[in-house]
């Protein structure tokens, strides 16, 4: 007898339902491409307090990097500190073996900071948000 399955909301997945989905995803991907060598990477601009003011997030697999999140406090932004990050975690996915780097950003974002780093649009999806852009830029390693 075939076991029936139901689909159900979840407003707050706990940690294992992510783990199960990613766990089994992750397998799948391993068996048909290979292993990823999958590798976290998070640089911080830390103030003198402590505090965190910026910082960048990635993930280095199957020799691309993928920059994930890069934010600078708006009166840190044009010192220099988004072009440090950056270039810390190209030179850092480097070493991992990434030969490429692919992210994307929004039009009020940061199109022409990517831009200025050598990066080219390879994709856009518009008026998301409405009003706006979404663009996806990669760049050879």
């Amino acid at each position: 007898m075939e076991q029936e399955y139901q689909i159900e909301y979840v407003e707050d997945p706990e940690e294992s339902a992510w783990g199960i989905i990613g766990r089994g995803l992750s397998a799948y991907n391993r068996q048909c491409a290979g292993e990823n060598k999958f590798q976290h990477l998070c640089y911080v601009l830390r103030a003198a307090d402590g505090e965190i003011a910026g910082g960048i997030l990635c993930e280095v697999y199957w020799e691309w990097l993928y920059v994930d999140l890069l934010w600078i406090e708006d009166e840190l932004r044009g010192l220099g500190y988004g072009h440090r990050l950056l270039t810390r975690a190209e030179e850092e996915a480097r070493q991992h073996g990434a030969k490429n780097v692919y992210l994307d950003t929004f039009s009020f974002q940061a199109p022409e900071f990517y831009k200025q780093h050598g990066y080219q649009v390879f994709g856009e999806l518009r008026d998301f948000p409405p009003g706006h852009q979404r663009y996806f830029f990669t760049k050879h390693l």
